[in-house]
């Protein structure tokens, strides 16, 4: 759990840098976001949980 809550953290700040650095170009790119269609956003999503898995599983403890 410990390790689980670790990771949840470092998630946190490596999400947070785009909108502490750029906030500007963040809400840009959250307007392009909401032009995005529900099945683009799906793609992406599941796409990105891919790679995540993958890397997960290449570089497991």
């Amino acid at each position: 759990m410990k390790t689980l809550l670790c990771l949840l953290g470092m998630v946190l700040i490596v999400e947070g840098i785009p909108y502490f650095a750029f906030p500007d170009k963040m809400k840009k790119w959250m307007a392009l976001i909401q032009e995005t269609s529900d099945r683009q956003l799906r793609v992406m999503g599941l796409a990105a949980m891919g790679i995540g898995l993958i890397v997960v599983y290449l570089f497991k403890a």
